[in-house]
Order: structure tokens, then sequence, then C-alpha cells
């Protein structure tokens, strides 16, 4: 339900507004979103062509990067284009439409990184049962509910959005339509919004962020158990989750667990979970996974083979 709202389109300051600067945040996020599609394609690629990569934990990279690819889409190319205009704007709609995205992608990565945390408990600390709890049919379910909560969290961020009236001061001094911005534009008492907000984006962040850390912590505590083989595999796979969790979550808790107010650094900080974790997730993955670099070269010795075969 939209409220006493009186305008129609949003000022997007961006990350500058000097020109030189623009046009360095142009090239500089034009690279990034490319890194992102070419790395975050590749794995996705890699992983529907490689049967080798048919275990649960291929099935969850596989969604957490496609999450990575929509999430940085949400923003990127849009910033890009921003980044070359004297004046950039943005319709209420495609405003209303940005929020949605930005939090629908970014709360599936959270799902999914807590889906991943899950499978490496069950494979290590429950091995005889993995095949079991972790079947095909369950994990596909545990996706579903995952799209399906992701949903439910960006109505909710709708709702919020929608619920706050704008009457006069159109000028976002962000470089994306978020909730926290948007804040300081509404003409009324947001006290109870951004209470919502905390309890809503907020406590997804910490909740998730303790969870995935007190699972990692009871998953390297019972590697002592193993033979000295299969811990160092675990502990190269566990060491790339536990370091996509803490790029990801550190910038998300410290925007969106306080009350509403706004530092010079907040857009910096968006930066690094917007656009610098999607770039960096396929190169985290891939450089400690010997499977997926295995795999990576066989396709491409196949697109080689097939090409000098035509």
């Amino acid at each position: 339900m939209q409220l006493n709202n009186n305008v129609t389109e949003f000022i997007l300051l961006g990350l500058t507004q000097d020109p030189l600067r623009k046009k360095i945040v142009f090239v500089a996020v034009l690279m990034s979103y490319l890194g992102t599609l070419l790395g975050n394609l590749l794995i996705i690629t890699t992983i529907k062509s490689s049967q080798a990569l048919g275990s649960p934990m291929y099935f969850f990279l596989f969604y957490l990067s496609l999450s990575d690819t929509c999430f940085s889409t949400s923003i990127a190319p849009r910033m890009i284009v921003d980044s070359l205009l004297k004046k950039a704007a943005i319709s209420f709609s495609e405003c209303i439409i940005q929020v949605f995205s930005f939090h629908f992608f970014g709360c599936l990565e959270i799902f999914i990184l807590i889906l991943m945390a899950a499978d490496r408990y069950v494979a290590i600390c429950k091995p005889l049962h993995y095949t079991t709890i972790m079947s095909h049919r369950v994990c596909s379910i545990l996706v579903a509910v995952a799209w399906v909560g992701s949903c439910v969290h960006s109505l909710t961020q709708i709702f919020l959005a929608l619920s706050l009236p704008f009457c006069g001061p159109n000028v976002i001094d962000h470089y994306f339509c978020d909730l926290e911005p948007l804040l300081s534009l509404a003409c009324s008492d947001t006290y109870m919004i951004n209470l919502l907000l905390v309890s809503n984006s907020g406590a997804i962040c910490i909740v998730s962020f303790v969870m995935l850390m007190i699972s990692y912590a009871i998953i390297l505590h019972s590697l002592r158990n193993h033979s000295a083989e299969s811990r160092k595999k675990a502990l190269s796979t566990c060491i790339s989750h536990i370091i996509v969790v803490i790029l990801f979550f550190g910038p998300c808790i410290f925007i969106y667990t306080r009350p509403a107010t706004t530092f010079p650094m907040d857009k910096l900080i968006a930066v690094f979970y917007s656009l610098g974790t999607p770039l960096l997730n396929p190169l985290i993955y891939t450089l400690r996974n010997a499977e997926v670099k295995n795999a990576m070269k066989k396709l491409w010795r196949k697109k080689l083979i097939s090409d000098d075969v035509r």
C-alpha cells in the first residue's frame, strides 16, 4: 500500500559526483561485473556439465553462483549506466523492484550458505548417513524452501518501503535503492519501520551468522577423529566456506543491525558485499577446490577437442 506519496522518482548520488571519479567508478564496476559474470557462469556451466560434481555440495554451489550472479545484476548494470550520466534518476517503481531483487537474491545467498554448512556437517559428522540424509530430493526441497523464504523476506521489505510516505526530498545519497537510505527521505516518524527492518534483515544476518559459525566450529572440532588426508580435504572446503561467510556477513551486519543512522563509509561497505563478494566467491571456491579446477580443465579440453574436430 502506497501512502501519501508525492514522489515519482529518486535521484541517486552514486559513489561520487566528481566527473573524473565517476569514470573510474565506471571502469571499476564494469570490470568487477564482467569478472563476476565470467566466474559464476563458469562454475554454473562446469557443475552442470561434469558428472564428477554431482554431490550435494556442488548442487548448492550451483545455486550460490546463480544467486551471486543475480545479486550482482540487481545492482551493477544500473550503477554502470548511472556513472555515465550527469544526473542519475530512478523511478519509484524501479526503485521498489530493485529493493525486492536485491533483498531476494541476497537472502537466497544467506540461505544457500546455511545449506552448504548443513551439508558439510552431515558429510563430516555423520558420514554413514550422508547419502540418505542429503538425497537429491531432500536437497531440492531445501533449495525450494530457501527460494520461498527469500521471497517472504523480500515481500516484507517491499511492504515496509511502500508504507513510507515521501512528500518532499527525493535525493538518495547512495548508488542503489534500499530501505536504509529511503528511511531518511520519509516525511514521518520511521522509528517503528526501522525497528521492523532491524528485526527482519538484521535478525536474519545475525542469527544466520551465529548458526554458521557454530556449525563450522562443531565441524572443525569433529575433524580431530579423522585421518590426516580426510582432515586436510575437509579443512580446505570448510575454510573456503568460512571465508565467504565472513566476507559476506561482516558488512551486512554492520549495515542492517543498527539504528537509522548513516555514516560516510556506508556506501563503500555496501560496495564490498554487493559487488565484491559475488566477484570473490568464484575465486575462493575454485582456487581452493581441486575437484572444481579439474572439472574445469576437462571441460576446457573437451571444448578444444570439439573445436579441432570442426
